[in-house]
């Protein structure tokens, strides 16, 4: 047993150049032994061994040739240090079957190792013992010291073309062999309808990375015969986001040459990919792997979907591949019974976002002129908005243009607060479209909420027959601007009744929509003006957990009194859980009576 007092001594001697070849053995054991002691193991002493073997490491495998030797002294060593090691060559591909044996292989081990050309068949041998996550990272990890690196540091060699390309394939291999297959995997059923959702699939992040990396090889790898279809689909998916947020980018950190802290006009970025290489791209627009996926009517519209995202970052599609797009569109459209409106189930929150999108997808895609008058159809039954200007408030909540001291009152204004002037935005884009048959559009008109024609005449420059139907759509004779306001205290004590206007409130839509519910309820709470019979209408959760507690206290002590049977039932009560079935606050206090009863009779 080694004294630990003497560790420093022996990673001196392992560090020292004169150290003789015979001597390597016994220093060797020396610092591998683990620490024992008459009492056993000592974690202390072994950590101090653990320290001296690590800073002697280097010196003793550049000097150890033979492998049980080399083996004794790898199991010591870290990821960080064993790669580090294999980057200068004192690790070889020679000593990998020994490193595997006591950890999992890593990509920056691959990487090391095929920095010397001798070893770049090895590495790229070992590109299959990696996780699927990990192969890119052989490539993006070559240069570990990239934002390290001293001035003057030598940087490393470029990555060798054999390792590129083995990595670049190895990344594009699990989309290539899912768009031959594209079939749901086990367990499809059980995934939300939210989630179902392939495009995550060509997603391909690793494989991007590594295309993105060789944009002079593009026009190549779209041609290859085994991969030529995922590169397609990459680049039409990823290539024009990529040279926007790069362009982005560019114009907030701009270069030294270019004059640092200087604000760049705004430009256009520069395609990624030109002409040719967009028409050789055309084969896989419109994703005809996916035209006999299950389901539908799923998966039809998520195609079309994912279509229109290729046509929204890249235009030029609509052009160039105007014919093909069509046809796609129609055939998606009628596959999928997308038209067929069924109806809105309660609990279906994505009801109107799927109505939307369709509209804005067929407006991208479809010269069918029944198709996009069956949009405009769609859009007419969804429900109207609920437009709702908030209470007065010392704490300023609206975003608004302070050249315009009411411009936050306006119902066009008001109406794109929670984004719900989508409806009408998307029936204006249909305006637009040369194939949309007016009638439908004007039809569509007539059913819009007040805000919504107030959004037209503020916010649309054209075509004037849009303009004047939308202006000529006839107003009730009782009918406002359409907008619930909610009033000050002050503004509702000069009304001669304060409480029919609260009631009013809870009785309008506005209160069943889930982005204002919350501001009604809580207008209605705070109001010195409310009854508990006001109160009563609003759930429970609302009135004891999120707005004014003084409100519900003075109500709870009224109503449990001394009866020990109610707070036990209200402490049991008030456990509410995220999405479950609210109740309102009398059918608590209604059921706080019955569950007293209970107690007292048992």
């Amino acid at each position: 047993m080694v004294n630990v007092l003497t560790y420093p001594l022996w990673r001196d001697l392992a560090m020292s150049e004169d150290l003789p070849k015979e001597a390597l053995k016994t220093v060797i054991e020396a610092l591998c032994a683990p620490v024992t002691t008459p009492g056993g193991f000592d974690a202390r002493a072994d950590q101090w061994r653990e320290e001296a073997l690590k800073a002697a490491l280097p010196a003793l495998l550049a000097r150890t040739s033979a492998k049980r030797l080399r083996s004794r002294l790898l199991v010591h060593g870290d990821e960080k240090l064993l790669a580090a090691l294999a980057a200068v060559g004192t690790v070889t591909a020679d000593d990998v079957p020994a490193i595997l044996r006591h950890r999992r292989l890593w990509a920056g081990l691959v990487s090391a190792l095929a920095r010397h050309p001798g070893q770049v068949e090895a590495a790229v041998a070992l590109l299959p013992r990696l996780a699927d996550h990990e192969v890119e990272r052989v490539v993006r990890d070559w240069d570990p010291d990239q934002y390290t690196r001293t001035e003057g540091a030598a940087p490393p060699p470029p990555v060798p073309l054999a390792l590129f390309d083995a990595v670049l394939e190895a990344c594009l291999t699990p989309l290539a062999a899912y768009l031959l297959l594209p079939e749901p995997e086990e367990g499809w059923e059980a995934v939300t309808a939210y989630t179902k959702d392939w495009s995550l699939e060509l997603g391909g992040r690793s494989a991007w990375s590594m295309l993105a990396r060789c944009p002079e090889r593009w026009a190549e790898l779209v041609a290859h015969p085994t991969y030529g279809a995922a590169v397609q689909h990459l680049l039409l998916d990823q290539a024009e986001i990529q040279a926007a947020e790069e362009a982005r980018a560019h114009a907030a950190y701009p270069s030294d040459e270019e004059g640092l802290g200087e604000e760049l006009p705004a430009a256009e970025p520069a395609p990624a990919m030109n002409e040719e290489l967009l028409l050789d791209c055309l084969p896989a627009l419109c994703l005809p792997e996916l035209a006999n996926l299950p389901n539908p009517q799923v998966t039809a519209r998520r195609t079309l979907h994912h279509i229109a995202r290729r046509v929204g970052n890249n235009p030029r599609l609509a052009t160039l591949a105007a014919e093909q797009l069509h046809t796609a569109a129609d055939a998606l459209v009628t596959r999928g019974r997308l038209l067929s409106l069924s109806e809105k189930q309660e609990a279906d929150y994505e009801f109107d976002g799927r109505v939307l999108r369709l509209a804005e997808d067929l407006v991208l895609l479809s010269a069918n002129p029944g198709h996009l008058a069956g949009a405009c159809a769609q859009l007419a039954a969804l429900d109207p908005p609920a437009v709702l200007s908030p209470a007065p408030s010392r704490t300023r909540i609206r975003i608004a243009d302070d050249t315009l001291p009411a411009d936050h009152d306006r119902p066009a204004q008001l109406l794109e607060r929670h984004s719900e002037h989508r409806r009408v935005k998307t029936l204006a884009a249909l305006a637009t479209h040369p194939n949309t048959p007016h009638a439908a559009v004007t039809g569509a008109l007539n059913v819009l909420h007040p805000a919504e024609l107030a959004w037209i005449a503020e916010k649309i420059e054209g075509p004037d027959w849009f303009l004047e139907a939308a202006a000529a759509v006839p107003a009730l004779q009782d009918e406002d601007d359409g907008v619930l306001r909610l009033l000050s205290d002050d503004e509702l004590a000069r009304h001669p009744d304060p409480a029919a206007v609260l009631q009013s409130w809870l009785d309008s839509p506005a209160a069943d929509e889930i982005l204002l519910r919350s501001e009604v309820y809580g207008a209605v709470v705070k109001s010195r003006h409310h009854t508990l019979e006001h109160l009563r209408q609003i759930p429970a959760d609302e009135v004891l957990a999120r707005q004014e507690p003084e409100v519900a206290l003075k109500i709870l002590l009224d109503h449990c009194g001394r009866n020990a049977g109610r707070w036990a039932a209200l402490a049991a009560a008030m456990t509410f859980e995220y999405g479950e079935e609210k109740i309102t606050f009398g059918e608590l206090l209604d059921s706080l009576d019955g569950e007293s009863a209970k107690a007292q009779t048992s």
